[in-house]
């Protein structure tokens, strides 16, 4: 039987070892990093310095507020922002669209990106774009959104779960929500960096008042353990799995775009998607369609709608994900389990 091969990885990835080390050193310090005595000091100075790796990473020099993952950074940052109304890109992540509520939607064309020129007043508003979509991997033009946004009077906050740890954001975003597990580090912790706290309404307890519950230490030493490893460039691996789906028939979703070396969507024409993953699964290959928080749903993708992508045609399509465990073999072998299943069409459709 062949080994197991995940690729799945922006659902989540494995571990870093480093980080692993870092969360059971964590474990270790059990102390409350709020309580005034030494131990809870120890553990708090360690807190700061786990605060300040994560900071450094993106070249932040502003607030940065530890949270349970991306969604709560969501939900802390559009949700209880100070503004009166929000935008959303319409491909946003799910966990966007529910912290945003009844919120303005901005278009996107058929590769999934926000036009600039497009943007409406958006005075007194927070605007939410993911830099890089979780499902087709396309990356927005932040630079050029961030100066529509500002020039109208907006706040910019920007989903970067998906994305390196970069300074490139630091000029430009208001806000910005990060996820460690999505880097090599552990699931449970996440950040939100905060260009001025005075945009968000605060709720008490830890983090400067604004969110409560004793901190995850253990959790924010593995992500900046994590983030201190370099992740490998997966853009030949993914060029080669690109050229393999157009040659066997398929679609490259956002072909065209510029998209993450390590997240692309694919079409197989004819074949649910449902019915791929399945496939896939027997042969021991871990896939997904969209993105892990709606990949359950038996909705078709918003993303691809908002495309433009119709109902059936986005039915058929997949995510694949890399990580730093991938490798050449890895791809040619989904490629090999992807032109067996597209030769046989319809007979493994839904």
């Amino acid at each position: 039987m062949s080994e197991p091969l995940y690729l799945d990885h922006a659902a989540t990835t494995p571990m870093t070892g480093a980080a692993q080390a870092a969360v059971v050193s964590g474990m270790a310090r059990w102390a409350n990093p709020s309580s005034p005595h030494a131990a809870g000091r120890a553990a708090r100075a360690a807190l700061e310095e786990a605060r300040a790796a994560v900071s450094l990473a993106y070249g932040w020099t502003h607030e940065t507020l530890f949270t349970s993952g991306a969604s709560e950074a969501l939900a802390i940052g559009i949700g209880r922002c100070t503004r009166a109304r929000r935008f959303v890109a319409a491909v946003e992540h799910d966990a966007a669209l529910r912290a945003a509520g009844e919120a303005f939607v901005l278009p996107v064309d058929s590769l999934g990106r926000v036009d600039p020129a497009a943007i409406p007043d958006v005075s007194d508003a927070v605007v939410a774009v993911q830099w890089c979509n979780s499902e087709t991997g396309v990356i927005q033009p932040i630079a050029a959104i961030a100066a529509a946004v500002h020039d109208r009077g907006g706040l910019l906050l920007v989903d970067a779960a998906q994305m390196p740890a970069s300074d490139r954001l630091a000029a430009d975003a208001d806000a910005i929500a990060l996820s460690a597990h999505k880097r090599g580090g552990p699931a449970g912790i996440g950040a939100l960096l905060v260009r001025d706290l005075a945009t968000l309404h605060p709720s008490g307890g830890q983090e400067r008042g604004y969110r409560p519950g004793t901190e995850n230490l253990p959790g924010a030493l593995g992500y900046a353990a994590a983030l201190a490893e370099p992740e490998p460039d997966h853009q030949a691996l993914r060029a080669m799995l690109d050229d393999a789906i157009r040659r066997s028939g398929g679609e490259v979703v956002a072909d065209g775009a510029e998209r993450h070396p390590a997240i692309a969507s694919y079409r197989m024409p004819g074949v649910a998607a449902a019915a791929q993953l399945i496939r896939f699964d027997m042969e021991r290959i871990a896939v997904s369609a969209g993105s892990a928080c709606a990949s359950g749903s038996l909705k078709p993708s918003h993303v691809l709608r908002a495309m433009g992508w119709t109902e059936a045609a986005s039915r058929e399509v997949i995510r694949v994900s890399f990580g730093r465990t991938t490798t050449r073999d890895h791809v040619e072998r989904f490629i090999a389990a992807w032109r067996a299943m597209a030769r046989n069409g319809r007979r493994f459709a839904a």
